[in-house]
This record gives structure tokens, C-alpha cells and sequence, in this order.
């Protein structure tokens, strides 16, 4: 069976695990802890639980080996209403499902294929009530619907679609079988990929999104768009967001730094001293340099961009 987006995640995380002290994962996994609710779900950065901060927090569970009670779990699950969801959201609620049945029945191998045997059914992309940028074409929407069908046991098939061609999405034929979109219509001329397609300039995270499409639907093949990443990273050893953006980020660095890695390509700069200088007395890690605070969705990226460091150089 091809790695998921999923499992490659799990995987890297894993990585990032070992790059820590004993003490180190004791520190990380405090503050994981000090994020989760006596319902067993993990808050936002207001102190709120939230589903799609649930999904980073019983991830980083699995992976540092803190004790989750998959009862508690699923009675957390069962109370949310998965009609009423976006793509984002219900994306989360996917995975959250796959690690409670993780945290049930063990082993991250051996869970997949029982999982996918009895896994809940994927709608259609017109069922939901919000989608990335209100565009169901875009990388990130994309990234975000193929990522669904791999954690529901969906097959997908590839239709390449000719260069800029107009033809445009019609989600009620997408259901589970998506072709390949027209990921053209978002290239920017310098390169790399907008998750517009009135941009003028590539984004980070458009750019990580379109890449790991094109590299679960087709391999992941050297290519001018992943050398545009490549070039994007700053002698920091960080990747910013966009060009316009004042500093680099923790999440830009950590994507980008994966995607590299599923690429086979290391990183220009090393990136280590930027990633540990986001980690915070807390346990956590922080957004940016000018951040104080963390939450489970950074700690997230932290430990995900330790996990590319026995990649470097």
C-alpha cells in the first residue's frame, strides 16, 4: 500500500521524536498535556476546545506516548455534528477518528487496513459548508480533499488535464474518485503555486500543497516547482509564508522542510538552530520569533521539522 499523507506525517513526527532527549519528550509532553480538556479534547489558542486543535493534539499523543483513553475519545467524537462541518473541519474529524482507533487497537502498521475495511464513508465536496478560499480547485483545497479520501480508504485516478486549460470543477462529479485538477490555473509565472488564480506571486504553503498532490498522484519526481522551493529557504535555515511576509514562520518552515524531504532533496540551509529558537519554556513552540505563546498546532510543526533534521546537511 502507496504512504498516505497521513502516515508519512505520523512517520516524520516519529523522527522528530528521536531527535529529542528523554528529558526533552518529558518537557514536550507536558505541555501537550497542559492543553487537553477532562473531555479528552484540546483547546485552541484561546483556551476552547477545538476539533481541528484536537486533531494536532491526539497526534502528538500517539507519537510522545501519552496515555489517551480511546473511550473517552469516542464519546468526544460522538458529540460533534460532522453535517454541519467544512472540509477542514471534517478532514480533522477523520483523523481524529483513525487515532482513537489507533490509540484501540495499537501499532500504527497494523491498524491501517482494519481502519480502511470499516472507515466512514467520504462525501462529496458539495456537502460541505465551507471550503478553502471558497474554491474547491485551489492546492489547498486539494491537498485538504485528497488527504480526506487517502484516511477513508478512497482510491483516486489520475486524469492529466492539458496546460492552462480552462476546463473548470464541477464538484457533484467529483464524489470519491477525483481526477487530477487543473493545478496550472494556479501556477504562478515565477513559480510555484497561489491558491488564487488572480496572484500574482507563488506562496510557501500553496507551493507544499500543490507538491504534495502532484507527488501522491504521480511520485514524487524532481521538479522545477520543488527546486522554487528549495530556493525560498532563508540563510535562517526558516521558510516564510510569502515574500511580503516580515519574517519566516515555524508552520511555512516545517511544511516546507517535509515536502523537501518527501522530494528527496535536502534543504539549502540547515535548519535546526531556527526550529529549536521557536521552542519555548513552556514545552511548547511558537508561531514566530515574536511569538510568547504556544499551542498543540505549533508544537505540531516543531516536532514535524525536527523530524527532516537527519536530512540535513
Amino acid at each position: 500500500m502507496k504512504e498516505t499523507i497521513s502516515i508519512r506525517l505520523f512517520k516524520t513526527l516519529l523522527k522528530g521524536k528521536e531527535q529529542l532527549s528523554e528529558q526533552a519528550v518529558e518537557r514536550v509532553s507536558r505541555f501537550v498535556l497542559s492543553q487537553r480538556t477532562d473531555e479528552g479534547s484540546f483547546t485552541d489558542k484561546s483556551g476552547k476546545a477545538d476539533l481541528y486543535y484536537t486533531a494536532f493534539g491526539w497526534m502528538l499523543s500517539y507519537v510522545l506516548g501519552i496515555p489517551s483513553d480511546s473511550r473517552k475519545m469516542n464519546d468526544y467524537l460522538a458529540t460533534l455534528d460532522t453535517d454541519r462541518m467544512d472540509l477542514i473541519h471534517y478532514a480533522a474529524y477523520v483523523r481524529c477518528r483513525m487515532i482513537q482507533q489507533l490509540f484501540e487497537k495499537g501499532k500504527l502498521g497494523l491498524f491501517i487496513k482494519s481502519f480502511f475495511s470499516t472507515s466512514i464513508p467520504s462525501p462529496s465536496l458539495k456537502d460541505f459548508n465551507g471550503l478553502p478560499h471558497n474554491d474547491p480547485q485551489s492546492p489547498y483545497s486539494q491537498f485538504i480533499w485528497l488527504a480526506l479520501l487517502e484516511d477513508t480508504g478512497k482510491k483516486f485516478k489520475v486524469q492529466r488535464l492539458n496546460q492552462r486549460q480552462s476546463d473548470r470543477f464541477e464538484p457533484e462529479k467529483l464524489n470519491t474518485e477525483p481526477r487530477t485538477l487543473n493545478l496550472e490555473l494556479y501556477h504562478a509565472p515565477g513559480g510555484g503555486y497561489m491558491n488564487t488564480t488572480d496572484g500574482l506571486t507563488a506562496t510557501t504553503n500553496a507551493t507544499v500543497a500543490a507538491l504534495a498532490v502532484k507527488g501522491q498522484m504521480e511520485g514524487y519526481k524532481d521538479n522545477v516547482d520543488i527546486r522554487f522551493l528549495y530556493n525560498l529557504q532563508e540563510s535562517s535555515g526558516g521558510f516564510a509564508a510569502a515574500k511580503a511576509s516580515p519574517l519566516p514562520d515555524l508552520l511555512s518552515t516545517a511544511t516546507s522542510l517535509f515536502m523537501l524531504n518527501c522530494y528527496g532533496i535536502k534543504p539549502k540551509y540547515a535548519a535546526r538552530d531556527f526550529i529549536e529558537a521557536h521552542w519555548l519554556d513552556s514545552g511548547g513552540f511558537a508561531a514566530t520569533l515574536l511569538d510568547d505563546k504556544s499551542d498543540v498546532e505549533y508544537t505540531f510543526y516543531g516536532l514535524l521539522g525536527l523530524g527532516t533534521l537527519n536530512f540535513e546537511h
